[in-house]
Parts: C-alpha cells; sequence; structure tokens
C-alpha cells in the first residue's frame, strides 16, 4: 500500500460523504464496516492460512458487547472501546482449542461457534432475546455524516496495522506458517502463538466494527448477524485478494455495491419476497467461481501483477 494509495483513499475520505444523500452515505457507513471485519479475514486466510466461516460471531459480539455496557449506563466511549476487547478475548479463549483444527475442520468448528452463539443470543433474555437488544444510544459524532467520517477513519487505522504487521517480522513468521507449520516450527517460529495471535485481531478488527454498528442502528438482534454475513465476509476476502491489506477494500467495496443493487432489484413488484437472498446465493457462487477460473489470487494482485503474500 502505497504512498499515492493512501492519498487517494484520504481524499476519497474526506471529499463523499458531503456529497452522498443519506441512503447512499448509510450503504458508505455500512462498507467501511464490512470492510473493516474483511481485514481480519483477509489476514487470518491470507498471510496465516487459516478458514473461518464465523467471522460474524466476533462481529456479534463486538456489537453486543458494546450495546449491553450503554444499555447498562455505561458511556459510550466505553462501550466502543470495549467492543474489539471483549471480541479479541473471546477469540483467545475459544481459539486456543479451536485452532488445533486445520482446513475444512476449522471451518466448520467456527461456523458451529456462529450457529451457537445465535441461538444462545435468540434464547438469552439477557440479550434481548429474539426480539433484540433495544435502547442503544448514539455515538456523539453528529449524526451520519459524523460516523461516515468515524467508520473511515478506523478503515484506514485497520489496514494502517495490517500492512505494518505484514510488512514485519511477524508477518514473514504468518506467511511462513501458511506455506508449511512444519518448516516455520523448524525456523524457530512460535506457529501456535502466531496463529492465535492473528485470530485475536482479526476478531478485534470484527469487534470494533460491531461496536460502531451497535450504536449506528441503535438496535441488535441475532437476524443482524447471519451466517450468509460470514460467507459474505470471505467472498469480500477472496474477490478482492488474499494476502493483501487493499484486497478487503476492494472486495467490500463490489460485494456491498453489488448486494445493494440486488436488493434493489428484489424488492421490485412482482417479485417474491425471498428473492433479495436467492439473489445473494446466487451472485456469491457466481462471484466465487468466476473469481477461481479467471482471477485467481483476487483484483488486487491481479491488477497489480504482485505475487500473493504481498503488500498491495
Amino acid at each position: 500500500m502505497n504512498r499515492a494509495t493512501l492519498a487517494a483513499l484520504a481524499v476519497v475520505t474526506l471529499t463523499l460523504p458531503p456529497l452522498l444523500p443519506d441512503r447512499h452515505l448509510a450503504t458508505y457507513v455500512l462498507l467501511g464496516l464490512a470492510a473493516t471485519v474483511t481485514a481480519g479475514v483477509s489476514l487470518l486466510m491470507g498471510y496465516a492460512g487459516q478458514v473461518t466461516l464465523g467471522q460474524a460471531a466476533f462481529y456479534a459480539i463486538g456489537g453486543y458487547a458494546a450495546g449491553l455496557l450503554t444499555v447498562h449506563g455505561a458511556p459510550t466511549v466505553a462501550g466502543l472501546l470495549a467492543a474489539p476487547l471483549v471480541a479479541a478475548g473471546a477469540a483467545v479463549l475459544l481459539g486456543a482449542p479451536l485452532l488445533r483444527l486445520r482446513g475444512h475442520h476449522l471451518a466448520f468448528a467456527t461456523l458451529a461457534l456462529q450457529l451457537i452463539l445465535l441461538s444462545l443470543l435468540g434464547r438469552g433474555d439477557w440479550a434481548g432475546g429474539a426480539i433484540g437488544l433495544q435502547g442503544i444510544p448514539q455515538l456523539p459524532v453528529g449524526g451520519d455524516l459524523g460516523y461516515a467520517y468515524l467508520v473511515w477513519t478506523v478503515v484506514a487505522v485497520v489496514l494502517l496495522v495490517s500492512h505494518n504487521i505484514v510488512d514485519s517480522r511477524v508477518g514473514r513468521g504468518l506467511r511462513a506458517v501458511a506455506t508449511s507449520e512444519t518448516a516455520a516450527a523448524a525456523s524457530g517460529v512460535a506457529v501456535g502463538r502466531y496463529r492465535l495471535a492473528v485470530f485475536a485481531l482479526s476478531a478485534a478488527f470484527a469487534g470494533l466494527a460491531g461496536g460502531i454498528y451497535a450504536f449506528y442502528l441503535g438496535y441488535l438482534a441475532p437476524g443482524s448477524f447471519p451466517v450468509l454475513l460470514s460467507i459474505e465476509f470471505v467472498v469480500m476476502a477472496v474477490v478482492g485478494g488474499l494476502g493483501t491489506t487493499t484486497g478487503p477494500l476492494v472486495g467490500a467495496t463490489v460485494i456491498v455495491l453489488l448486494v445493494q443493487a440486488l436488493n434493489t432489484l428484489g424488492t421490485q413488484p412482482g417479485m417474491p419476497g425471498y428473492a433479495p437472498g436467492v439473489l445473494s446465493y446466487a451472485v456469491y457462487g457466481l462471484l466465487l467461481v468466476a473469481t477461481v477460473l479467471y482471477l485467481p489470487r483476487g483484483i488486487v494482485p491481479t491488477l497489480t501483477r504482485r505475487p500473493p503474500g504481498g503488500t498491495s
């Protein structure tokens, strides 16, 4: 991620929000949240070589942590700070046993983790149950425009952190782990510690985004974090380019805008109520197939012609 890219992102971030109508500004905020979560997925899958199908679980943990704290009287800033910490703490506790698994076994385990969490949230009166957690206060940032600047500041920080990690000794260790855990361990890389650290960091990114999401909507329910959302984050990371730091931003932009277009199409007069969901599943499948066939490394590596594991 060179200085020109950073400068371009900064210019777009500063100039675009005031020009957008309210409904597009909301999409811009949600796009930034998706990019934040996807940055963690890209680190986990692209550099540590760990497959996850449950990243929305940590998105939910961060959101509910922030929401519950503030509903019970804590300042909103405290709730926002707690969101990534609680999510990272949960990742450390759960990751210790989960990360003993590999490949599709780990993917299914993370998927099961999300299903269990959704069940607990739906049945727990402490979390509002199936009705949801209501009355979450707003952050004092000045409405949707303020949220847009806050979210994209977070995106910039997350991408910068990801870039610095990838460019460091830790990043080289992660790439070694993804290539061969046996060879990495023989070279002195603390494989278990590295895997757990990146798992916790990716959860912290998701938790922070979840905290902002809770304050932005003022309401959370288990249905806000479906399994499809975790799949969506994976598709964003793959389409944008695993093993890159700007890939999550590109992938999130493509998928979020596409989902908005599909929702608009699916809600047209005469379309059945299940049309948006069916269209989304179909397009995710087609995108993955097209990416594997024609852009096997994703959009960013293909356009920049950099090898996998680069820092675009």
